[in-house]
């Protein structure tokens, strides 16, 4: 049978995962934050915005199943981080909301605002939400404000057990660099993973010529912030727990944690390179238009690295710089036993839903969009 602990770490490696899909799905804001950049035209911009609106509900489903394992799993971490930085988490939910509305109403009869605002709103999500997301998993490593106190459970009927400590509510991360740093990272790859799903998924030259020159822009700029982020990950003191659970200050933890699960390390150099092969490849040989699956799948190899550093090994996945024994660990924050077990036996069921998703978007992407399937189809963004 499987021991408690064996599902807490089954669970943080769903989490990861999913972690590592919701970053590769999000090339559709990484492709809409280019519509007003490099659609020059009303053609260019209707293939643009058709060639993601095919995809976007993928991104928003995903994020969904990302906040509902993290509340199944370990729902300390939901009751505190959604319920103390939730300034964070609305400004992404409602930038995703911008997006649904765009991409459902740009064309409908009645639209007194116009297609250019709508295509705005579609910018404004392409940019804020992987800047966003970046930067709140950025505080996985430096910290946030907030204060638990489990014995509050039972001191009324509407017991608070998560206090944040700071009036900004989540938006103080901004304040750091290091978790700007890692949000510009996500987003200069999510502009990037976009550009190379539209070379695959677009049949338009003119257009292509415009998005390889960007990708050139985006993926030096995702390079740099790449190495930065990575710097500041394997060089920071981190937030280890001992086995009685007390939370202390591991100088260069980050970097044991990959030397002391050597195949993490491994799944991590192996996805940065899938990365980088995919946008050199691409720019190197105009004809490659493959990129986005070399890219596509080390985004997902490497993400999901990252956050098993944050939680394994002994690790505080989010650390409190308020009281550091508030710490959420794996151990202190998960639900009970019973409830990872029973979800790991419904879990059985996710190879077949990654498969239909495999299959849907096969579906979808057989043929090349191009300007005149858009005359000839009714169904377009």
């Amino acid at each position: 049978m499987f021991t408690y602990e064996f599902l807490q770490n089954y669970w943080w490696f769903i989490i990861s995962l999913l972690g590592g899909l919701l970053v590769l799905l999000m090339f559709v804001q990484g492709a809409n934050s280019m519509i007003l950049l490099v659609g020059a035209t009303e053609r260019e911009k209707q293939l643009m915005v058709n060639s993601t609106g095919r995809k976007w509900e993928f991104t928003f489903t995903t994020l969904v199943t990302f906040g509902g394992a993290f509340f199944a799993s370990f729902p300390l971490f939901y009751s505190t981080s959604f319920g103390g930085a939730y300034w964070v988490w609305v400004l992404i939910l409602i930038t995703f909301v911008f997006q649904a509305v765009s991409y459902e109403f740009q064309n409908k009869t009645g639209n007194l605002i116009g297609k250019t605002a709508f295509r705005i709103f579609l910018t404004i999500n392409g940019f804020l939400a992987p800047l966003l997301v970046g930067t709140a998993v950025g505080t996985f490593f430096s910290g946030s404000p907030f204060t638990v106190d489990k014995a509050a459970a039972g001191d009324s009927l509407s017991p608070v057990i998560s206090t944040w400590d700071s009036p900004w509510h989540g938006l103080e991360a901004v304040a750091n660099p290091w978790n700007v740093g890692f949000g510009l990272m996500v987003l200069t790859l999510a502009i990037c993973l976009g550009i190379l799903y539209m070379l695959n998924n677009i049949d338009d030259e003119s257009l292509a010529k415009k998005l390889r020159a960007h990708l050139l822009v985006f993926g030096i700029a995702f390079v740099v912030m790449f190495l930065n982020s990575v710097f500041w990950l394997l060089t920071k003191s981190g937030f280890a727990v001992d086995a009685d659970g007390r939370v202390f200050i591991e100088q260069y933890k980050y970097l044991h944690n990959f030397l002391a699960m050597p195949w993490v390390l491994a799944t991590f150099i192996v996805g940065t390179v899938l990365v980088l092969a995919g946008l050199v490849w691409t720019l190197a040989c105009r004809k490659f238009r493959r990129g986005i699956w070399l890219s596509g799948a080390g985004t997902v190899l490497a993400v999901m690295s990252v956050f098993l550093v944050a939680g394994l090994n002994g690790t505080s996945y989010y650390p409190s710089v308020t009281d550091l024994q508030s710490s959420l660990t794996l151990a202190n924050s998960c639900s009970s036993e019973f409830t990872l077990r029973t979800m790991a036996y419904v879990s059985i069921a996710i190879p077949f839903v990654l498969a239909y998703i495999v299959y849907a978007w096969r579906a979808m992407d057989r043929k090349s969009l191009t300007s005149q399937e858009l005359e000839e189809t009714d169904h377009k963004y």
